[in-house]
């Protein structure tokens, strides 16, 4: 992503947050409103966030990850496989009370977007959601994962591997189209000229 923006309004941005705990639940509904977000839709419970994103579209998804019944893990899962589209294209931010690295991987592996891990604070949120309005990572639709690549920066495949996806290059290298540049000509570029205005 390139620079961060000085401001952004979420004024017009749905957010859907999913906790079970209530004090949890107010406390991300007033970290979002402090963003500027003035349509908050909110469930108690995995199973409510299911039947309302089959009724209408969010733009964001804040989700707690340990719920009972269905936790966070199989409602992105869910909204991945099952949910028609546009809905499963939809930004999710996971919220973990525990930030393991099996926990995480499993948030990471189930399709969510970003994992953030409690205590929550506004401006580690904030720069999540910033950097999600900024993504350019495609949606991965494969047997065994469906969700944004999880390649967060494309290096592109690893040294001597081939690449699996249709965009990654290959490590081999061309033949020059043109002559290198001799030393006079770099010198050239980098001495400091006057300009006249």
């Amino acid at each position: 992503m390139s620079k961060t923006p000085d401001k952004i309004n979420l004024a017009h941005s749905t957010v859907l947050l999913v906790d079970d705990q209530p004090t949890s639940l107010d406390l991300l509904s007033s970290i979002v409103q402090g963003f500027g977000v003035r349509e908050q839709l909110k469930c108690h419970s995995a199973k409510d966030a299911v039947e309302l994103v089959q009724r209408r579209s969010v733009d964001l998804i804040l989700i707690d990850c340990a719920m009972p019944e269905m936790d966070g893990y199989d409602f992105v899962r869910w909204l991945r496989r099952e949910a028609s589209e546009p809905i499963r294209f939809t930004p999710v931010i996971m919220i973990l009370g525990h930030a393991a690295r099996a926990l995480v991987a499993k948030g990471r592996d189930c399709g969510a977007s970003f994992i953030v891990a409690k205590p929550l604070t506004p401006a580690v949120l904030l720069k999540r959601i910033i950097w999600l309005g900024g993504e350019t990572r495609q949606f991965v639709d494969a047997e065994n994962y469906v969700g944004p690549d999880r390649r967060v920066r494309n290096y592109g495949p690893p040294p001597g591997e081939e690449g699996r996806r249709q965009t990654d290059l290959s490590g081999e290298l061309g033949e020059a189209v043109e002559a290198n540049m001799d030393q006079d000509d770099i010198d050239m570029l980098l001495k400091p000229m006057k300009v006249a205005l």
